[in-house]
């Protein structure tokens, strides 16, 4: 089985293909110390859920669970976790959708590993409880957006970099991560930028982070933040795609803080348009951003690396890429990263997924690209997704198959048809970590995976009107919960 995706040519990529589709195919249960005991608890929030505005609730783009107020007694654990969506219902376009982030209750009493749950209980274990949310505001505290920054550049001000900006002047943000520090405020990464933004505790915009120039958006030699999602009657962005810069819908889609706290890590989701990222085939080079956050307010860029993501052939036999949706930080060297494909699952036409997976990244052998000629926007690192040979990529490790039918099968779940509630819907965004509280078990923790559900329901309402979501879709927000060994976190 290959670990380390190197391809020094496009043809070498896909010849990898036969070494890599075990790998995507089974599950691995331990990886160095690190070991996946498997799926240990299910839980839903209803798709009609509607928060305290009234608005359809909706996706779990980013995650962080308050590790502080975590606690287990004989009845099982408590707590609380943030829940991050992105930017609102936009089967066709994008709507004045205000940002915004929920607080989720959580009551979960998980069964023993590789046991399965009471008849009638698989899917109860986590008990999920929308508690509050908080709308996000600009650094003037307006309102923000979801609507496509189709043609609006903000101006930098201050500390502040150029920012997306709808038409309606609102700040525009298409939620994507997010870090919850010990004072309460939180970093958030977005689609649009893609930036790394902080907000304080209540929702405020602190700061922004701006990425190096070749992860910009770059249209007729201008930085335009446009991901041609127009709204009714709104013209798509010239050109359609970016000519440089993170593709369309593929921004810093997951970050994580290192344990001790002294980096934040950022992913983009595939490659940037300059590297292969203008086709699902050659995407594969996407980058990690390593940031010193010994400052807070002005994030410094410390190392930057190539994350090779997986290979695989489509029910047609098509090669495709899979997309990066979250990350957890274990150190500055290494992180797990959720890939997936897209077009399958729960509420779409598409029943199958061929990649959900978990894997191990290791940086530790790879090149660091930070604040090298790669970072231009004019040197391409990977053009037509063929990995400059002067740059060592990380290497990939398979830990987790979300996919995996005999644990989804325990809990009454399962990919692939029939396509009805049980089985698992397209995008598995969000990840977070916390202890199980066990002092014989010093190095285990409940690995906590949430759906982004696109908000797709059949009584939705939001930005002041009722809809429907095509073809009878009605997706609930769903968590499933793994029981995972992480041998040292705790004393980074």
């Amino acid at each position: 089985m290959k670990h380390l995706y190197r391809p020094a040519s496009l043809g070498v990529a896909l010849a990898l293909f036969t070494a890599l589709a075990p790998a995507l195919a089974d599950s691995t249960a331990t990886v160095g110390g690190l070991v996946n005991k498997g799926l240990v608890g299910v839980g839903r929030i209803p798709a009609a859920q509607r928060d305290k505005f009234g608005e359809t609730f909706g996706s779990g783009s980013g995650m962080a669970i308050d590790a502080s107020g975590w606690t287990h007694d004989t009845a099982g654990y408590r707590g609380s976790l943030w829940l991050l969506p992105d930017r609102g219902y936009n089967v066709v376009g994008t709507t004045d959708y205000r940002p915004r982030l929920n607080t989720i209750a959580i009551e979960f009493a998980p069964v023993a590993p590789g046991a399965a749950p009471a008849a009638g209980q698989e899917q109860t274990g986590v008990k999920a409880t929308l508690a509050d949310t908080m709308l996000l505001t600009d650094d003037k505290g307006a309102d923000a957006t979801g609507l496509d920054p189709l043609n609006g550049v903000r101006a930098a001000s201050g500390d502040m970099p150029i920012l997306p900006q709808a038409d309606n002047g609102k700040l525009a943000l298409d939620n994507e991560a997010i870090v919850r520090l010990p004072d309460g405020s939180m970093f958030i990464s977005d689609e649009y930028g893609p930036n790394i933004y902080r907000f304080s505790a209540d929702g405020h915009l602190l700061s922004a982070t701006q990425p190096p120039a070749a992860f910009v958006p770059m249209r007729h030699g201008t930085p335009n933040f446009a991901s041609d999602n127009p709204g009714p009657g709104a013209a798509e962005p010239d050109p359609k795609d970016p000519e440089t810069g993170r593709q369309n819908n593929q921004g810093l889609e997951g970050m994580a803080m290192t344990p001790d706290g002294k980096f934040l890590i950022a992913v983009l989701q595939s490659a940037p348009r300059q590297d292969g990222g203008d086709s699902p085939a050659t995407r594969q080079n996407t980058r990690a951003l390593v940031y010193d956050a010994s400052d807070l307010a002005h994030l410094k860029l410390a190392h930057e690396y190539v994350v090779p993501l997986p290979v695989f052939k489509d029910a047609k036999g098509k090669t495709k890429i899979a997309a990066q949706s979250e990350i957890v930080a274990l150190s500055d060297k290494t992180f797990l990263m959720l890939a997936r494909d897209s077009g399958n699952g729960q509420g779409l036409k598409g029943d199958t997924s061929l990649v959900r997976q978990i894997f191990v990244v290791d940086v530790s052998a790879a090149t660091d690209i930070a604040g090298g000629a790669f970072d231009a926007a004019d040197k391409p690192l990977a053009p037509k997704g063929v990995l400059d040979p002067s740059v060592m990529p990380a290497k990939l490790t398979p830990f987790i198959d979300i996919n995996d039918k005999g644990e989804l099968g325990r809990f009454g779940l399962h990919n692939g048809a029939p396509n009805d509630k049980n089985n698992l819907s397209e995008k598995w965004e969000a990840m977070s970590v916390v202890s199980v509280l066990d002092p014989k078990l010093p190095d285990d923790y409940f690995l906590f995976v949430a759906n982004d559900n696109d908000f797709l329901a059949q009584d939705g309402f939001q930005v002041g009107a009722p809809y429907k979501a095509e073809d009878g879709a009605d997706v609930d927000t769903m968590f499933l919960v793994y029981q995972v060994t992480l041998p040292g976190l705790a004393r980074k």
